[in-house]
């Protein structure tokens, strides 16, 4: 049989691009397919949420400066500024400056770039044929090996009433939101990621939001201590957290939505359904490969192969959270097996993640509950530290947050968990730390910048060396005598 390319990836989402450019990056004959009406999920609220937590843009969008003297001050150009108040940021300003970041960033990963670099990028809907090869436009694709990157749709719960009314999905808020005036009260329907980030940002642009999640905390990955300070800040920038409750019925009349929760009845304006998303693999012929799916999921082991060992794949298809950086490390891994040896595996252990509220939520590694399942319960130490001991905290009025570490007793780090500013790029040194199997130790001997928030890694660490001293009584009786007996030394 002749062989077409050496991989063919089936793509409509940003990772499918990725993998493309990846692959031909490696000088491999890659295949793009694309389908007609691909949906990827928008840059816009990732970089909206970004933009409502950035002074410096906040400053510039409200006309108080031009963006040099923002970025590059002069003494004389410099005076004293209060935060900015979101509030008076216009829903136009916000969107048209949004639009601008996004049309930049998807040019980069155009198809045309992608052309550019070798790909052959084909649009149209494909599906697979019972000798692994890929009909498509009255074609038919043969590889050495495939990758499925498909793109995702909503899913959609069982509520009574919601077929009648209208609302938004991930899908489609931002391409609507940038086409109407800004809806003031809203009810969001799930505790992912996602609709957290949106929840906050919606009442920080001053809406009224009411965040609903039949789950009993808006996240249950994360330490209970972090989680109430992430719930208190949301209801501190005005977001009605709902929990342990289900939607029960809603009803749309005239233009608004009439939602009932428990005993409650609520009015708003508009609805966002973000209870998650899940792989659109109907029409691609999965069952006469051999592809198995579990739960709209594709089953895959370690290497990332399917059920057939020649197909692969990757991002949201498998399960999980949708972060774009774990799809892109796992597109990697399943590139490298399908276009060389299968003897890479997925590692999740120090991969971070972060979720852009603000503040900052970001985690890598076990907590302290997983790490006791994984190990015996007095050998596990929960170190942590405040932001507001940190000068630049106080500085940049940033000082809710808290930082976490989970060790063992000789100082290997387990994982880390850090609610604050700059959380995101914190977490991206701890993840360092326990790839390199830096003790802890280590970390606390480090001497930051003074002032900055990377202290916080390094005061939460000198909690191990306090600990452990403060643990041996040996060291504690001789360091005592020694400074007695020192005292009485003749100078």
């Amino acid at each position: 049989m002749t062989i077409d390319y050496d991989v063919v990836i089936i793509g409509g989402s940003s990772v499918g691009r990725y993998a493309a450019s990846y692959g031909a990056k490696l000088n491999a004959k890659v295949a793009l397919i694309e389908p007609h009406n691909s949906n990827m999920l928008s840059n816009s609220g990732q970089i909206i949420h970004e933009v409502s937590k950035n002074q410096h843009v906040l400053h510039n969008l409200n006309n108080l400066n031009n963006l040099n003297n923002l970025i590059y001050p002069t003494p004389s150009q410099s005076p004293a500024r209060s935060p900015i108040d979101i509030k008076a940021i216009t829903w136009s300003e916000m969107i048209s400056y949004t639009n601008n970041v996004a049309a930049h960033l998807e040019q980069m990963t155009s198809l045309e770039n992608l052309a550019a670099l070798g790909v052959d990028v084909i649009i149209g809907d494909c599906e697979f044929s019972s000798k692994l090869a890929i009909g498509i436009n009255g074609r038919l694709l043969k590889s050495r090996t495939y990758l499925l990157a498909n793109n995702t749709v909503p899913k959609i719960p069982q509520i009574p009433g919601l077929e009648t009314t209208s609302y938004l999905t991930l899908s489609n808020i931002w391409q609507y939101l940038a086409k109407v005036d800004l809806p003031k009260t809203w009810l969001i329907i799930g505790g992912t990621p996602q609709s957290i980030e949106i929840s906050q940002t919606l009442a920080r642009l001053g809406c009224r939001v009411i965040l609903a999640t039949k789950r009993p905390c808006v996240l249950d990955q994360i330490a209970p201590e972090i989680a109430q300070i992430l719930l208190a800040q949301l209801e501190v920038n005005g977001v009605n957290v709902i929990t342990s409750q289900l939607v029960m019925q809603l009803q749309q009349v005239a233009e608004k939505k009439i939602i009932q929760i428990a005993d409650q009845v609520i009015e708003v304006d508009e609805i966002l359904v973000a209870v998650g998303q899940q792989p659109n693999l109907a029409t691609l012929n999965l069952t006469a490969v051999g592809v198995r799916q579990n739960y709209h999921r594709i089953v895959v082991n370690h290497k990332l192969q399917t059920t057939n060992h020649r197909i692969y794949a990757c991002g949201s298809v498998i399960g999980g959270y949708d972060f774009e950086h774990i799809a892109e490390y796992e597109a990697k891994i399943a590139l490298k097996n399908a276009l060389f040896l299968p003897i890479f595996s997925v590692n999740y252990a120090n991969i971070p993640w972060v979720i852009n509220t603000h503040p900052v939520l970001a985690q890598v590694g076990l907590t302290a509950a997983q790490a006791k399942r994984h190990y015996q319960q007095n050998e596990i130490l929960v170190l942590q530290q405040y932001f507001k001991v940190l000068t630049a905290a106080q500085i940049h009025s940033e000082i809710t947050g808290i930082c976490q570490f989970v060790v063992l007793p000789n100082g290997q780090i387990l994982g880390a968990s850090i609610l604050g500013a700059e959380a995101q790029e914190l977490i991206g040194l701890i993840s360092l730390a326990m790839q390199q199997n830096i003790s802890v130790n280590a970390l606390a001997s480090l001497s930051p910048i003074y002032p900055s928030f990377t202290e916080i890694l390094v005061k939460t660490a000198q909690e191990w060396s306090q600990y452990k001293s403060r643990r041996n009584n040996t060291l504690q009786e001789f360091l005592t005598s020694f400074f007695y007996i020192r005292r009485d030394w003749k100078i």
